[in-house]
């Protein structure tokens, strides 16, 4: 019985230190606690963790539990108890489990659902995601933006309603959810608020910013595309009350006045790739002129500027052009239908302007939720292309072809440069601790989404590859600075007494210039940080090895 596994594994580990904990201990917690949720024992698994004895195992192993409870909650009915239950045993978890673990665990749920169950999940893990992150410490303005940049990233995909039968019926949950994901970050606008009063320190100005690029997605979905007329019928109209939460952020963030007179935000990523940085600007001008337009259309936030800004705006809302859509369809239908069919040398499609015409309609017809103006748009894209003599209608439907250059022999090449230690296990892993993230998080995406038995990506051709040049000097270099690290704090926290009684402080120079002197304690904090980062990598290299271990052992039973 599921249940009897569960205890004789709990009664083995109560006589544990929580040191002595091993990775058969954690599988076995793992697949008796998925049995029982499985089974319907929902109730006895409730009991096991809110047992007060059991509270060790819990902080350390609760957070396996994630992925099958989620499964259970999104399978049972709202009236079924065993629902309740599995509800609780989440509080619980959200309560119990190490932070840092947890954290990874609710983030991971998010990043593999999809389809009409990304609401659902994302709703129901935003509360226990929210008490995770209020605990913890460090990188907690990277966690907040990651985890708000992870749910927008998989809340753009759903259509977004627009007539008012959608909107009232709210299909996939989106609505609801939108306004839930506000509600999620207040707390953290709360913190940052308070200590802008205060100061402007560092990490509060790093909270600020992940609030604002949260802000500017918004801002282009769902809100650039939403219907945000007042609805007869419809109370409390959910887009419009997202759009005054995300104003009220701004404001509150001191952003507001700042984007709609200046026309930027804040920090910017730098892109060597000028392709990149192109996207960010055009996504930068769709969330600008979108904003304009709730503020001087829309009015919502109209009351926070004085007049004088008023009226120096308007002569800048040149960003609202876009929203003029329609009319400018009319005039590029009209300056079509002057010209004759074949008329057009291919010679044209050489320049950018006459390449992004096809590709605007294109976006157009797939994206745009007004039924006339996707119809419309397709008329022109064939009168566009009537236009052009027989290789210019060659080289635009080739346009439409697959993308080819990120996957096989293409994307392989790619991979050799980010999937590797540029220096083997002796990298600076803290330096490169952002660049290591990055491409830890490429292959764990890479191994989900492509199955071993496609390999469309090729990453499963080159496996053997990335374990030599990457996975296991990144192990030994973990265990080398690590070890490095703890000795360090072990030493400081020996000297401190002396360091206290002589005063002695540590002085850094930067660029010829002389920092403000750290304290022990100061250079303490460093060092834990530092360590924090080494677990979080040290994590997501964990789970990257189970997920390709998983797989492989998936296709070897299909094939067997």
């Amino acid at each position: 019985m599921a249940v009897d596994e569960l205890q004789a594994i709990i009664q083995r580990c109560q006589v544990l230190e929580e040191a002595d904990f091993k990775g058969e201990d954690f599988n076995l917690f793992q697949v008796a606690g998925q049995k029982c949720l499985e089974d319907g024992y929902a109730a006895q698994l409730l009991e096991v963790i809110q047992n007060e004895k059991n509270k060790v195992i819990i902080k350390n192993m609760g957070w396996n539990l994630i992925c099958p409870l989620v499964r259970c909650i999104l399978v049972y009915k709202q009236e079924d108890d065993k629902r309740e239950h599995c509800l609780k045993i989440l509080d619980q978890l959200s309560q119990l489990c190490n932070p840092k673990e947890l954290f990874l665990g609710l983030l991971e749920q998010i990043e593999q659902t999809s389809g009409e169950q990304v609401c659902q999940t994302v709703m129901l893990l935003l509360q226990p995601l929210q008490t995770v992150l209020l605990k913890l410490q460090n990188k907690k303005a990277y966690s907040v933006g990651l985890s708000l940049a992870m749910i927008m990233n998989q809340l753009t995909p759903l259509p977004v309603p627009y007539t008012k039968q959608q909107i009232q019926e709210d299909k996939l949950g989106l609505c609801q959810c939108c306004n839930a994901v506000v509600d999620f970050a207040k707390p953290f606008v709360n913190e940052v608020v308070k200590n802008m009063e205060k100061s402007s320190e560092y990490n509060d100005m790093e909270l600020k910013e992940e609030l604002l690029k949260f802000c500017m997605k918004s801002l282009k979905y769902p809100l650039l595309t939403a219907q945000l007329e007042q609805l007869e019928g419809i109370e409390e109209h959910p887009f419009r009350r997202f759009a005054t939460e995300i104003i009220d952020i701004l404001w509150n963030i001191r952003e507001l006045i700042p984007l709609v007179v200046l026309g930027h935000k804040g920090k910017s990523p730098h892109w060597e790739n000028e392709e990149f940085a192109d996207i960010e600007r055009k996504n930068s001008a769709d969330s600008l002129a979108c904003l304009s337009y709730l503020v001087f259309v829309q009015h919502f936030g109209i009351d926070c500027f004085p007049m004088v800004l008023v009226s120096y705006v308007c002569a800048k809302c040149w960003q609202l052009f876009w929203f003029f859509f329609p009319h400018l369809q009319d005039l590029f239908e009209s300056c079509l239908l002057k010209m004759e069919d074949n008329s057009l040398l291919h010679q044209y499609l050489e320049f950018r302007d006459f390449i992004n015409v096809p590709q605007v309609l294109v976006k157009v017809m797939t994206l745009c939720p007004m039924e006339h103006l996707r119809k419309k748009s397709l008329n022109i894209l064939q009168l566009f292309i009537d236009k052009f003599e027989a290789e210019g209608k060659y080289t635009l439907f080739r346009y439409a072809c697959d993308n080819i250059w990120f996957t096989g022999h293409h994307l392989i090449s790619l991979l050799d440069l980010v999937l590797l230690l540029p220096e083997g296990a002796e990298t600076d892993l803290l330096q490169n601790s952002d660049r290591i993230m990055a491409s830890l998080n490429l292959l764990r995406y890479l191994v989900i989404k492509d199955c071993e038995s496609d390999n469309q990506t090729g990453v499963w051709t080159m496996l053997a590859k990335i374990e030599q040049n990457f996975l296991k000097p990144l192990h030994v270099g973990l265990n080398m600075s690590k070890a490095h690290y703890e000795a360090e704090i072990k030493n400081k926290k020996e000297n401190k007494r002396e360091a206290q009684s002589s005063k002695t402080i540590c002085s850094v120079t930067v660029s010829g210039e002389k920092m403000p002197a750290m304290t022990t304690e100061m250079q303490l904090q460093v060092l834990h940080s530092a360590l924090f980062t080494f677990d979080l990598i040290e994590s997501v290299l964990a789970r990257v090895e189970e997920l390709i271990e998983v797989k492989i052992k998936g296709g070897m039973d299909e094939n067997s």
